[in-house]
C-alpha cells in the first residue's frame, strides 16, 4: 500500500459527471412538474452569500408571512369563533339552532312556561311543543307570535316560523303485545 493518492482517471470522472447531470435533469424535472401543478418556484426575495446582512436563503423580513403585528390565519382563535367557523362549514347552523331551544328552552321562555310546556320538535321552522293541559296548550297557542318573536330574537331571524302547541294525550287503554279492535273502553257494569 503506498500512501499516495489514487490516479484521476477519466474513469472516475464520468461517473462524477453523470451524478450531476443526473441532479440536475431531477430538479429540472421537479421545477418543470411545480410550474405545471401551479407552484411557483421562483428565486424573487431570496439572497445570494454576499448579496445582503442577511444569511443566504432567507426571505426578507418584509415578504414572510405572518411575521407583523396583523391577524394571521395561524394565529389562535376565540373557541366560540371555531366552533361557528365549523357549524357554518359544515351547514349544521340549523341543528345547532334547534339543539339550542331544545337545550335552553328554561331560559329562552322563563320558568312559568318551561313548567307548564316543553318543546319536541323543531323541524323547518316549525316549532311543535307539547302543553301539561288543554287550558296551558289554548294559552300558548294565544301567545303564539309573541313567542316566534321572543325566540327569533334570542336564537336568530327566522329560526322558528310557526308553533304548533298539542294538548295532553289520553291515557292508552292498551296492555300488553295484542289487542283486539273495538270500540274500547266502555261501561259495562250494569
Amino acid at each position: 500500500m503506498s500512501s499516495e493518492p489514487p490516479e484521476s482517471s477519466g474513469e472516475a470522472a464520468a461517473p462524477a459527471t453523470a451524478g450531476s447531470a443526473l441532479a440536475r435533469d431531477a430538479l429540472d424535472r421537479a421545477r418543470a412538474q411545480a410550474r405545471r401543478s401551479g407552484v411557483a418556484a421562483s428565486r424573487k426575495g431570496v439572497r445570494g452569500r454576499g448579496a445582503g446582512s442577511g444569511v443566504a436563503g432567507q426571505v426578507p423580513r418584509d415578504r414572510r408571512r405572518g411575521t407583523g403585528a396583523g391577524r394571521d390565519d395561524r394565529d389562535p382563535q376565540p373557541f366560540g369563533a371555531a366552533v361557528a367557523a365549523l357549524l357554518a362549514e359544515r351547514g349544521w347552523e340549523q341543528t345547532a339552532r334547534s339543539a339550542a331551544v331544545m337545550g335552553r328552552w328554561d331560559s329562552l321562555v322563563g320558568p312559568e312556561l318551561a313548567e307548564h310546556c316543553r318543546p319536541v320538535s323543531l323541524r323547518d321552522g316549525e316549532l311543535v311543543l307539547v302543553a301539561e293541559s288543554t287550558a296551558w296548550a289554548t294559552q300558548v297557542r294565544l301567545l303564539g307570535r309573541q313567542l316566534i318573536a321572543r325566540l327569533n330574537r334570542q336564537l336568530g331571524a327566522g329560526v322558528i316560523r310557526q308553533v304548533r302547541v298539542h294538548g295532553p294525550t289520553a291515557p292508552s287503554w292498551v296492555k300488553g303485545p295484542r289487542r283486539v279492535a273495538g270500540r274500547g273502553p266502555r261501561d259495562t257494569y250494569g
